[in-house]
């Protein structure tokens, strides 16, 4: 007997238990979401208000007995609102396309049904997945892009008027470079822009491309520590997309997309980002826009099932997410080219 498309009235595909099903679908795996970097901020509306506080420390200058002390001027504020963004896809399922299931083993075929259901979704969440870790990616840079890679959403540097830091030279292409020294300065000038937002738990972390990865592994300054890095013998056979640490940063050669374009690090540069460091990256989440969210505090993602009551003829599921990867702290993101 085939299935009807009257299946999908189950309880089963209700909205608020396929968000909790789609929380469950394996997630894609992403370098940036594995470091855990974005602490995560529900919130229950769209706007997100972002307060600064210019904390300068001065010297206090020495006074005569009995004279008025100074007066330390209050802290200047400045606030933004920005607006968490909406990501939203999507797939139908015919019902020609689901007429010839049928029960496999001990398989209902309703279960059916959902695994078919399911491994549609998982593409579609495969997708989100992947968008997340591209907004990460941009915010690390201290700029938000959409999908098209060159439409802005948020500029951070221009939103908190702060001046983009240049790109260092690590000038990997000559011999006599002291790159640990290099590394260091990298390193001490993030902690000096961070202005109390370093911790001693921070640590500063590198994303590059394959070719100033490769460059840096292979320098002279650099190939003695590496190759006697913990368990270097087993790494060294497969050096692509790994990991090391020197001179204070740990390096990652960035592994985005297949064609190294959509989600990628330039492949002559490096990204240099703290980890653990105080309310530098937040990840703000709005509700969903339907009925059962509204106000309600923000998840990672929706899901939503709209079946065709008129002829049965089909059923849409649909994901959606409402996030704002946000860097509060520009001024502390670093950016090197290999020459």
């Amino acid at each position: 007997m085939p299935l009807s498309m009257n299946a999908f009235n189950n309880r089963a595909f209700e909205m608020v238990s396929l968000t909790a099903a789609v929380d469950k679908v394996d997630f894609v795996p992403g370098l940036l979401g594995s470091l855990n970097i974005f602490e995560p901020v529900p919130v229950y509306g769209r706007t997100v208000a972002v307060e600064r506080r210019e904390n300068k420390l001065s010297l206090i200058p020495t006074s005569p007995l009995g004279s008025a002390p100074r007066e330390t001027d209050r802290a200047g504020r400045d606030i933004r609102d920005l607006r968490t963004t909406r990501l939203t896809d999507s797939f139908t399922m015919w019902a020609y396309e689901v007429e010839g299931i049928r029960a496999f083993g001990t398989e209902s075929e309703f279960e059916a049904l959902q695994v078919e259901y399911a491994t549609r979704m998982a593409t579609v969440r495969s997708n989100m997945d992947l968008t997340h870790e591209y907004h990460r990616l941009g915010a690390l840079q201290g700029k938000l892009l959409d999908a098209d890679g060159v439409t802005v959403i948020y500029d951070y540097f221009a939103e908190f008027n702060i001046a983009e830091p240049a790109a260092v030279s690590f000038e990997l292409d000559v011999a006599g470079t002291d790159v640990r020294t290099e590394c260091q300065k990298v390193v001490r000038s993030m902690a000096r822009s961070a202005k109390g937002s370093f911790t001693p738990a921070t640590q500063v972390h590198a994303i590059a491309g394959d070719e100033f990865y490769d460059d840096l592994i292979k320098h002279q300054s650099v190939v003695a520590t590496y190759q006697n890095w913990a368990a270097a013998e087993a790494l060294r056979e497969k050096t692509a997309f790994e990991s090391f640490y020197f001179g204070g940063i740990t390096w990652h050669n960035y592994r985005g997309t297949d064609d190294n374009d959509a989600v990628a690090v330039p492949t002559t540069e490096a990204k240099f980002f703290p980890v653990g460091a105080k309310d530098v990256f937040k990840k703000a989440m709005s509700p969903a826009e339907f009925g059962p969210f509204v106000n309600t505090r923000g998840q990672d993602t929706y899901a939503l099932n709209i079946v065709d009551k008129d002829r049965e003829a089909w059923t849409k599921g649909e994901l959606y997410s409402y996030p704002l990867y946000l860097c509060t702290l520009p001024e502390v993101l670093r950016k090197a080219t290999r020459t």
